[in-house]
């Protein structure tokens, strides 16, 4: 779950809802300046399931040891903290999950999802917020991760459907960046992100450099981006969310009972150059 605070409440997004978003800017880049990705369809399906795993979990979401809801929030924007207020194993099986589900469908887009969650445990992990007794079960399962990357490899450089240039590892490396940007640019977008930022990583260009987008706020879910990747002067998307009124909650099943009350609402977001 993702959230942002309100005067009298949150609003909620889920993970699966966060990564439809992250397709949504995926679909729409490219443009003369920046490349866009292929294989398409395949790039494009593991961008926006990367999160599919967190269905059940979002269902029936949690509060935190203060009542608030469990999620990410602002606060959490480039870095990845927080892991006293989670339980490590039930976290690492969603994990585990959001990787396996796309990667039994789709060996490429599941590889660009298995580089993202290994990169998050370790290029973004605060593991001081990690219990020694548990750093062994962290590495164990990055250590896992890292041998199913090998093996979905191995599929991608079997499967004659894919040109030789998309099975190269550099090309893989450019799709999983774009992945971490969009993931990136949608998780400030939920959060309503205040502060410049930018998406993470150089993303490739037609001249066949690279250069990295700065995300500077403008207004209420509204960033300038620069340089400019998509292909119109300015682009709106729009996103479910769910207003739950309270600030904080007695127990989880309360503030489950509010999430399944609250009604659906589309939230926007504009970009522009």
């Amino acid at each position: 779950m993702l959230r942002l605070e309100t005067e009298s409440g949150w609003w909620l997004i889920t993970h699966p809802d966060h990564a439809r978003l992250a397709g949504a800017f995926a679909a729409a880049w490219g443009n003369a300046q920046f490349s866009r990705p292929e294989p398409r369809e395949r790039v494009l399906y593991g961008v926006a399931t990367h999160d599919d795993g967190w269905t059940e979990r979002d269902a029936h979401p949690l509060i935190t040891r203060e009542g608030k809801p469990s999620a990410f929030s602002t606060e959490l924007v480039g870095k990845y903290s927080a892991f006293e207020e989670i339980d490590l194993a039930d976290y690492l099986a969603v994990r585990e999950r959001a990787v396996r589900i796309v990667a039994e469908r789709d060996a490429y887009a599941g590889l660009l999802i298995a580089k993202h969650t290994y990169s998050l445990l370790t290029d973004h992990a605060d593991r001081s917020t990690i219990a020694a007794s548990q750093l062994p079960l962290l590495d164990a399962f990055l250590d896992a991760q890292l041998a199913y990357q090998k093996r979905l490899m191995v599929e991608i450089q079997e499967d004659d459907s894919l040109k030789e240039n998309e099975k190269d590892a550099a090309r893989i490396e450019e799709h999983f960046r774009l992945l971490q940007a969009c993931d990136n640019l949608s998780l400030l977008t939920c959060v309503a992100f205040e502060s410049p930022a930018h998406l993470l990583h150089p993303l490739p260009l037609n001249n066949g450099g690279a250069a990295e987008v700065q995300v500077l706020p403008v207004g209420l879910r509204h960033f300038q981006l620069a340089p400019w990747p998509f292909e119109e002067p300015e682009v709106k998307f729009s996103f479910p969310a769910r207003h739950v009124v309270g600030r904080r909650f007695e127990s989880s099943a309360n503030l489950e009972a509010a999430f399944d009350a609250a009604p659906i609402e589309l939230l926007e977001v504009s970009l522009s150059q």
